[in-house]
C-alpha cells in the first residue's frame, strides 16, 4: 500500500508541477491588479509606483513573493516537500556553481544593456523599478530600505526560483522534454515576470546563466544563489542612490 501510494505521487507529480506554477503565477497577478486598484487614481500597473517608501513599502514586493506560494503549497500538499522536491537550501557545490553563474548572469546582463542602449539609445531603455525606487529615498528610510534590500536579495528570488526553476522547471523535465528547451523556457518565464519590456534582452540572458546553475546541478538551490549574486547589485544601488 505504501508502495502504490509512492507510485502514484510520483506519477502526480509530472502534473502537480504545473498546477503550482499556475497557481503562483495566478496569485500573482491578483495581487498585481489589487495594488493597482489600491494605487491614488487607480491606474497604472507597477506597484512600485503604488506607496511611498515606509512601513508599507513590503506591499509593493507582495505580487513577487506569492509566485513562490503556489510551488510551496502544492509541494507540501501532493508532493515530498520543497526541500526534497526542489532542492532549494543550497549545498556547497550549490554555492560554488551558483555564485559563479551570478556572475555570468551579471556579465551577461550588463553587456546585452549596452547592446541595446548602443542600438536603440537611452530613451528606448529604461531604469529598473529598484533604481526609480532608490531616487525617491531620504534619509528616514532607511530603515525600510533595508527590509527592500533583503527581499531583492534573498525573497524575491527564493520565490521567482521556486516558481521558474522549480516548478516549472521539474514539470517539464517530467514530460521529458530536452534539457536546453527547459532552460530556454524558464528563462523567457524569468524574463516575463519582471514585465520590462526594454530590458527584455538582459533579462532573458540572465535569465539563461542564472538557469544554467539549475541545469548543471539539478537543483534550484544553485539558481537561487545564482540569482541572489545577480539581485546584489541593485540591492546595494538602493542605498548608494539615497
Amino acid at each position: 500500500m505504501a508502495g502504490e501510494t509512492r507510485v502514484n505521487r510520483v506519477v502526480f507529480g509530472a502534473h502537480w508541477g504545473f498546477i503550482a506554477f499556475f497557481a503562483g503565477l495566478g496569485l500573482y497577478h491578483v495581487a498585481t491588479a489589487a495594488l493597482t486598484v489600491l494605487r491614488p487614481g487607480g491606474t497604472g500597473s507597477d506597484p512600485f509606483e503604488l506607496l511611498d517608501i515606509g512601513p508599507m513599502l513590503p506591499l509593493a514586493f507582495l505580487p513577487t513573493l506569492l509566485l513562490g506560494l503556489g510551488p510551496v503549497l502544492a509541494s507540501r500538499r501532493w508532493g515530498e516537500g520543497p526541500a526534497a522536491d526542489f532542492g532549494w537550501w543550497p549545498s556547497r557545490r550549490d554555492l560554488k556553481v551558483g555564485l559563479a553563474c551570478g556572475g555570468l548572469a551579471l556579465f551577461v546582463g550588463y553587456s546585452l544593456n549596452l547592446l541595446v542602449l548602443g542600438l536603440y539609445g537611452v530613451d528606448r531603455v529604461s531604469d529598473s523599478p529598484l533604481t526609480e525606487l532608490a531616487e525617491g529615498v531620504d534619509s528616514d528610510d532607511t530603515g525600510w530600505l533595508v527590509l527592500a534590500a533583503a527581499i531583492v536579495v534573498v525573497a524575491a528570488p527564493l520565490a521567482e526560483e521556486l516558481l521558474t526553476r522549480g516548478a516549472l522547471w521539474n514539470a517539464l523535465e517530467r514530460h521529458r522534454l530536452p534539457r536546453w528547451v527547459i532552460l530556454v523556457l524558464t528563462a523567457v518565464v524569468f524574463a516575463y515576470l519582471h514585465g520590462e519590456p526594454t530590458r527584455t534582452v538582459a533579462l532573458l540572458g540572465q535569465g539563461l546563466a542564472i538557469g544554467l546553475a539549475r541545469l548543471r546541478t539539478g537543483r534550484a538551490g544553485a539558481s537561487l544563489v545564482a540569482h541572489a549574486a545577480n539581485n546584489l547589485p541593485p540591492a546595494i544601488l538602493l542605498f548608494t542612490a539615497s
